[in-house]
């Protein structure tokens, strides 16, 4: 392995190696809130066009609890195929391991020479935030000032960092069961100049917030405990979980519910979301065909599995920043 020593343009000749690209490398790349967005974006309007495919995620879970997963999509603007491996287990902790571990490959969509090994954690966190962010552009109150953490974790963080940019905001309230997570986002929220309160119940965190972002980890043993009749007018709210935190009698409160993809949902066995409440998707909200917020005072919510063009986007982005700074790691093919 050795050191990119000049920089690579994707129309050129492929590449003889790979790069490997790690967590801290994806940090130095410094990519915005802006930059994650304008890529999302760009491959929903291009999926609109039929210039970029997005499969449905599989899902595997086995009877312990864990959560296996994959995400297929790919594009010819630019030429990439991006694949994601993911698995959740709770019990990891145990082992002082995340909870979430995953790896992203990125292949050349026309040839299908492999490009890029990636770092799919820092993927998985930043995407994730950025699908949240193309919603709450369209659906959130563009004054929001007051935002709720329900779930304290690498979700919730990559979240602060992007609605921090997004909105105009002041103060933050967070719910979760872990202390250590619970003062390391504080603390983060303190470095961007917030005010950061510990809530002592998920009700008193929601009921005054004009955002919600619920990212509680996925377990069987969860029961539902937020209700959505608890927020006020105005607000809008970012189901991270799938909405398993959510009393699902309670959902009808939201006066406008968009979730990430029609047709993925379609061929998923459990439904997010009774489907009547549904308005539409993100592709639909990008791309016009349906309405972002209608008024000051509606409810919306941004429910969603995960969008596997939302890993596509950021690997992309990543690779591209990549080879034009000349960072991460050859790897001989």
């Amino acid at each position: 392995m050795s050191k990119i020593t000049k920089k690579c343009v994707i129309e050129m000749e492929a590449p003889e190696n790979l790069l490997y690209l790690s967590r801290r490398t994806l940090e130095s790349l410094t990519v915005t809130t802006a930059d994650v967005i304008e890529s999302i974006e760009h491959l929903l309007r291009g999926r609109r066009q039929s210039q970029v495919w997005n499969a449905p995620k599989a899902v595997i879970t086995p009877p312990d609890g864990r959560y296996m997963m994959a995400t297929l999509s790919a594009t010819d603007d630019p030429p990439f195929l991006a694949v994601k491996s993911l698995v959740l287990n709770p019990r990891n902790r145990e082992q002082g391991l995340p909870d979430i571990n995953s790896l992203v490959t990125l292949l050349d969509s026309n040839t299908g020479l492999p490009l890029a090994v990636i770092d799919g954690n820092w993927i998985t966190a930043v995407r994730t935030a950025g699908l949240s962010a193309v919603a709450a552009r369209r659906l959130a109150k563009s004054d929001a000032s007051i935002a709720a953490f329900i779930g304290c974790g690498i979700q919730a963080r990559s979240h602060l960092q992007a609605f921090a940019t997004l909105f105009p905001l002041k103060e933050i309230r967070v719910f979760g069961r872990g202390s250590v997570n619970r003062e390391a986002l504080c603390q983060a929220a303190e470095k961007l100049g917030l005010s950061a309160v510990a809530s002592r119940s998920a009700q008193e965190a929601v009921s005054d917030a004009d955002l919600v972002i619920s990212t509680v980890t996925l377990s069987p043993e969860l029961v539902p405990f937020l209700d959505a009749r608890w927020l006020k007018p105005g607000v809008f709210a970012t189901a991270v979980d799938l909405a398993t935190s959510w009393v699902k009698d309670s959902l009808p409160a939201f006066d406008r519910i968009v979730i990430d993809d029609l047709e993925q949902e379609a061929q998923m066995p459990t439904p997010l979301v009774d489907p009547e409440l549904v308005k539409g998707d993100l592709t639909g909200l990008v791309n016009g065909d349906i309405a972002g917020r209608c008024s000051d005072e509606e409810k919306t919510a941004f429910i969603f599995r995960g969008l596997a063009l939302g890993d596509l986007a950021l690997a992309a982005l990543a690779y591209q920043r990549a080879c034009l700074s000349s960072k991460g790691v050859e790897i001989e093919r």
